[in-house]
């Protein structure tokens, strides 16, 4: 679990030095860096969702995932929990919208999936590769959407690390053909959350959160169907 715990340092640095430029800027300021963070997410969402194998897995992963997630209210619990910790520790209203976008930024791409179970196999390479990345998105995080991105490495640290787990249990990854449909639920998702942050659509990104584990499992029992041939 080294890079996990790396990763986890990276964002606490990167949003607290956040929290400290944030301070400098004007509400014009926080409002362009808001902005520039809501298209970055809108291109990041692009390009991973080109990255899916199979677009009718895809969709039926989105849609069973995203079924799943309304049905147990996936997203209330989400926010609920974050907005308890905001009791706790203080905060302004971008609080919960902090640590939720942060959070889904960091941990819905197949670098968190396929690096957290590696890094419990004993290679953190790619988790260390993230943090860094991760480590720069929470310093723009911060400055817009506050201190609610610094409590997000909580979270990360809780849901990679309980990949890693995984990782060292099995001792194996994913499809090739999985970890692009993967890759595609995650921009799919993130493109939801571009959408947020733009303030066109409000979508409840989290009840889609069960997408990540349906698009590549789909994909998988896709792949083992027979194919008739003419």
């Amino acid at each position: 679990m080294l890079g996990t715990v790396v990763n986890t340092i990276t964002v606490l640095v990167g949003s607290s030095a956040g929290l400290l430029f944030g301070k400098r800027l004007g509400e014009s300021g926080k409002e362009t860096v808001f902005q520039v963070v809501g298209l970055f997410t809108f291109y990041l969402a692009v390009s991973m969702a080109l990255e899916t194998r199979n677009p009718i897995g895809l969709i039926l992963g989105l849609l069973t995932g995203t079924l799943l997630g309304e049905r147990i209210g996936l997203e209330e619990s989400l926010e609920k929990a974050a907005e308890l910790l905001r009791s706790r520790v203080g905060g302004d209203s971008n609080f919960v919208e902090g640590l939720m976008t942060a959070f889904l930024t960091f941990c819905v791409g197949p670098m968190t999936i396929i690096g957290s179970i590696r890094d419990g196999m004993g290679d953190p390479s790619i988790i260390m590769a993230k943090s860094v990345m991760d480590g720069f998105a929470s310093m723009a995080y911060a400055a817009a959407l506050g201190p609610g991105v610094v409590f997000s490495s909580i979270p990360l640290f809780l849901f990679q690390g309980s990949l890693s787990i995984v990782g060292s249990l099995i001792g194996a990854s994913l499809p090739e053909a999985a970890i692009g449909d993967l890759t595609g639920a995650g921009g799919v998702i993130l493109l939801g959350l571009a959408l947020n942050l733009l303030k066109i659509r409000r979508i409840k990104v989290g009840n889609m959160l069960p997408s990540l584990l349906m698009a590549p499992l789909i994909s998988i029992l896709w792949s083992g169907l027979p194919i008739p041939t003419p």
